[in-house]
């Protein structure tokens, strides 16, 4: 996100009103509205892989995978964002028509301009939905995913991806909060990275 576009002091059905008018996306926290930054292509084209990658397996288990004109809400009276992929398997997401409430995976594309604040204060408010299991942070300039889970007793635990670049090829994102499992070159495949592009994966 950008900078506030709106005073300070707006209500979230003012809000909901006024940013189904607007042509472009705008995240709202504690009364701010903000404007969502554009991203690269490259930003992009992780955020449809991994959906394309989602989609058919959470097909039979009912839970549905969205892109990122897809609001989350942490409560009812905010804060809303629009991650890049969120999954949700409850059933009142389904019949949802403004706002995603019981997200249990969001995954961000980090942006040179947003990076920090989705590791540190998004992430605080994230932590805040009940339902939510995982989060994941994917680096759209270099291949590096950053991955948090809620174990059993409710505390965030963090695995990096890859471990070891000498086993990049092999090297698989596991999701545990839906059971899914698959590897790192296809979430980046044909996304140009900065520098090599390759960085050992074929």
């Amino acid at each position: 996100m950008i900078a506030n576009v709106k005073s300070s002091g707006m209500t979230v059905a003012e809000y909901l009103a006024w940013e189904a008018e607007q042509p472009i996306k705008h995240e709202y926290i504690d009364g701010e509205v903000y404007a969502m930054a554009g991203s690269t292509l490259p930003h992009n084209d992780i955020a449809v892989n991994l959906t394309s990658l989602l989609r058919p397996f959470l097909r039979e288990k009912g839970c549905k995978v969205r892109m990122s004109d897809a609001k989350v809400k942490v409560s009812e009276q905010g804060p809303y964002f629009y991650p890049d992929v969120v999954v949700s398997c409850d059933e009142r997401d389904r019949r949802a028509i403004e706002a995603i409430h019981y997200p249990r995976l969001i995954v961000e594309v980090l942006s040179p301009s947003t990076g920090a604040f989705d590791y540190g204060q998004k992430f605080q408010f994230y932590r805040q939905i009940p339902t939510l299991e995982e989060y994941v942070l994917i680096d759209a300039t270099q291949i590096r995913i950053d991955r948090y889970t809620k174990n059993a007793a409710g505390k965030w635990e963090l695995t990096a991806y890859p471990e070891n670049e000498e086993d990049l090829a092999a090297c698989q994102l596991e999701l545990t909060s839906l059971d899914f499992r698959c590897a790192l070159e296809l979430i980046y495949e044909d996304v140009e990275l900065k520098g090599d592009t390759n960085l050992g994966i074929e």
